[in-house]
C-alpha cells in the first residue's frame, strides 16, 4: 500500500500541499513582504528539498512584427533546507523579504504574483500562487499627479522588453503612457511616456519620451521617421516634490 501512495504521489496524487498566506497582499516596492508557507503532507512520507518563493510578472516582447507576452522573474527566494513532512503531517514556515523597487506597480494590465513551490525529488512539484497590489511609491506617485496636475490622463500602463539602450536588471521596463486631455499641451503635444529607473526611497530617475503632435507636411514627414521624439533623462528625489509641478512643465517646455 506503502508503494502504491507514493506511486500516486509521484504523479501529484495524494501528495503535500502548499498554500502562502500573505501578512499583506497591497504594497509599495521597498517595503517588507511578510506571510507564512503552510505544508501539509499526503497520504505518505515525502523528502521536501526546499521550498522556494519567486515573485512574477509578464511583459510583452515584440517577434517579428508579433506581440508575445513573456514571464520574468523579479525575486526568487530560498526558504528552507531539505526535510521530511508525514501523512498529513502540518508544517508552518513565516517568512519575510523586501519587494524590489524594480517591481512593476499593478496598473494597466500589469500583474504581479508570489509563486511557492515545493521542490520534490521524482514527484510533480506542488504550487500556490498568490496575486499582490503594488502600488506607486511616493516619488512615482507624485510624479503622474503632477503630470494629470498640468492636463494629461494616463492612457496606458505596460510592461514591455526593455529597450537595448536602457540597462536595468530585469528584461523589461514598465512604461506609462499620458495623453494631453487640458491645458498647455492639447494639440501640441500627441502623448508622452514615463518610465522609471533605479528607484530608491529618496529618489527615482525618470526617463520621458515626448512625442510632438504633426503639424504641416514637415511634421508629418518629421512623425513618419520618428524624429518628432525626444527622449530626455532626469531625477526626481523627495526634495523635489513640493515644486515637482513646475519642474516637470519647464522640462516639457524644452522639447514641445
Amino acid at each position: 500500500m506503502s508503494f502504491f501512495n507514493k506511486a500516486l504521489a509521484s504523479i501529484g496524487i495524494g501528495a503535500a500541499t502548499v498554500d502562502t498566506k500573505l501578512g499583506n497582499d497591497r504594497l509599495v516596492p521597498g517595503e517588507e513582504v511578510k506571510g507564512v508557507v503552510e505544508i501539509k503532507g499526503g497520504s505518505t512520507e515525502q523528502q521536501i528539498d526546499t521550498i522556494y518563493l519567486t515573485l512574477v510578472t509578464t511583459y510583452i516582447k515584440e517577434s517579428n512584427d508579433t506581440k508575445i507576452q513573456k514571464q520574468a522573474t523579479i525575486e526568487s527566494i530560498k526558504l528552507v533546507d531539505p526535510f521530511t513532512i508525514g501523512p498529513n503531517e502540518k508544517k508552518e514556515f513565516p517568512f519575510n523579504f523586501v519587494l524590489p523597487y524594480e517591481t512593476p506597480v499593478t496598473m494597466g494590465s500589469t500583474k504581479v504574483w508570489i509563486q511557492t513551490g515545493l521542490d520534490i525529488k521524482n514527484a510533480v512539484d506542488p504550487s500556490d500562487r498568490d496575486f499582490i497590489d503594488v502600488i506607486p511609491s511616493t516619488i512615482v506617485s507624485a510624479v503622474l499627479k503632477a503630470a494629470t496636475d498640468i492636463g494629461f490622463r494616463l492612457r496606458k500602463v505596460e510592461c514591455e522588453a526593455a529597450p537595448y539602450r536602457l540597462k536595468t536588471r530585469q528584461p523589461f521596463v514598465q512604461e506609462f503612457e499620458l495623453v494631453p486631455t487640458s491645458g498647455a499641451y492639447r494639440g501640441r503635444l500627441d502623448e508622452i511616456e514615463f518610465m522609471f529607473l533605479n528607484q530608491t526611497a529618496e529618489q527615482v530617475d525618470v526617463w520621458m519620451q515626448v512625442d510632438r503632435k504633426a503639424r504641416g507636411l514637415g511634421s508629418l514627414l518629421s512623425e513618419a521617421l520618428e524624429m518628432d521624439e525626444s527622449h530626455v533623462n532626469f531625477t526626481v528625489t523627495k526634495h523635489d516634490l513640493p515644486n515637482l509641478e513646475q519642474k516637470l512643465m519647464s522640462i516639457i517646455q524644452r522639447y514641445s
